[in-house]
Order: structure tokens, then C-alpha cells, then sequence
């Protein structure tokens, strides 16, 4: 997914951590929330990015 200046996304509670990275004259903030319905714990979606990169390096 590319993202530009006129993307939408859905604003997080004003209280979720967040990571800034200072890139240039660029300030990016990442804010960090979690699904509250999701079934996959955190250690499985590392794994599964883990496998991703695995296959995508092979090929």
C-alpha cells in the first residue's frame, strides 16, 4: 500500500503510544493500536511476516 498525502485512514485514541521518526524535513508519527476481535496473538503475526519475508527472499 502506497501512502500520500491525501490518505484516509482512521483516527486511534488519542491515548495510543506512538513512534516519531524525524526523516529530513519530515516528521512522521506512527500511532499503534490493536484489534480488540482479532484471533491471531502478536508472536503469530511476527511469524507470519516472518515466513512472508522467507518466501519473498526465494524468490
Amino acid at each position: 500500500m502506497k501512502f500520500t498525502e491525501d490518505t484516509i485512514t482512521t483516527a486511534p485514541a488519542k491515548n495510543a503510544p506512538a513512534l516519531v521518526k524525524k526523516i529530513g524535513q519530515t516528521t512522521y508519527i506512527v500511532r499503534i493500536h490493536f484489534s480488540k476481535t482479532s484471533k491471531e496473538t502478536m508472536s503469530d503475526k511476527i511469524k507470519g511476516m516472518l515466513k512472508n519475508e522467507i518466501q519473498q527472499m526465494g524468490s
